[in-house]
């Protein structure tokens, strides 16, 4: 799959097939699109194509500092790539793109640069200055310029929207396992190895802390998570604690991970941790003896997941 940081960068030679959308957790609905996308493509002698925009419009036009993503672009480029999607095109969306009006959208971006053969799209799209056209608007342009309007039914689209939801509702209610069920893949948090207060260290389970760079990432509820840990190829078991660590007098929110049988330093390192199974709520304990021991329970049924 070849990535595309702007829409200009495209030159396709042959017409293209193209989707357009968020795509945000690629999940199995999602993947129906594409592999319906890929399918049309092969046919139709095209190249496929997913058109998505970043930042997200809603951080562009509402400013929105709450939006919670299950992927960052990074991730999302990265799960995309084993769809069997020829081409991503990633534009940026700006306050003037947003003010291309829909004739100038469809004939000069649509068409003009990513070449259009077919566009497959909800019935619910809407696009162009203000939002203010549909797909009745996209298929009277498809006679106008000669492409063709796939529509996807609008029970399909409320699966993929209804599994969005259940993704989210899922993570924030700590039922992992039934998000990595909808996103057909576990889902991950990655960032920067920095450096913390070093309790872990001091409680004996030295944690990696992660940075996440992407303020818009979802994090899953505070608790305790059995995870799997992606350092340099090598996937190591281990534990992450998301929360404030409130016994020892903790107030701003971390993500550490404790990493089985493994002392190297990992500062400075970018890692990968793929979250599998929710363990506990965070909890404010009565002293540092008794953290201890709820720890080295999280360890025994971490080994014990891993074992089973």
């Amino acid at each position: 799959m070849k990535v595309y940081i702007k829409a200009s960068d495209f030159n396709p030679e042959i017409p293209t097939v193209i989707t357009i959308g968020t795509f945000d957790g690629v999940h199995i609905g999602h993947r129906k699109i594409i592999e319906r996308l890929v399918n049309s493509a092969q046919q139709s002698n095209c190249q496929s194509a997913l058109l998505t925009f970043f930042p997200h419009p809603r951080m562009v036009l509402q400013q929105s500092e709450d939006l919670r993503l299950i992927n960052t672009i990074e991730e999302r480029k990265s799960i995309l790539a084993s769809t069997g999607l020829e081409h991503l095109i990633i534009h940026p969306f700006t306050k003037s793109f947003s003010r291309l009006t829909a004739q100038q959208y469809v004939e000069e971006f649509l068409i003009g640069k990513l070449n259009a053969k077919k566009i497959i799209i909800g019935y619910d799209h809407r696009f162009g200055r203000n939002r203010t056209a549909d797909i009745s608007d996209l298929k009277k342009f498809a006679d106008e310029f000669n492409f063709e309007v796939e529509e996807i039914s609008k029970q399909d689209i409320e699966e993929v929207a209804i599994s969005s939801t259940k993704i989210r509702t899922a993570l924030q209610n700590g039922e992992i396992e039934k998000a990595n069920q909808y996103l057909a893949s576990n889902f991950s948090l990655s960032g920067e190895v920095v450096h913390g207060k070093g309790l872990g260290k001091g409680l004996g389970y030295a944690t990696a802390n992660i940075h996440l760079k992407e303020t818009y990432k979802l994090i899953p509820k505070n608790g305790v998570y059995v995870v799997k840990a992606m350092i340099e190829g090598k996937h190591q078991k281990g534990m992450m604690n998301i929360g404030t660590n409130p016994t020892v007098g903790g107030t701003s929110k971390s993500i550490e991970v404790h990493v089985l049988d493994f002392n190297e330093d990992l500062y400075g390192k970018n890692i990968e941790v793929e979250v599998l199974h929710y363990l506990r709520n965070e909890e404010k304990f009565d002293g540092v003896e008794a953290l201890k021991k709820a720890m080295l329970q999280d360890e025994l049924v971490t080994r014990r997941y891993f074992n089973s």
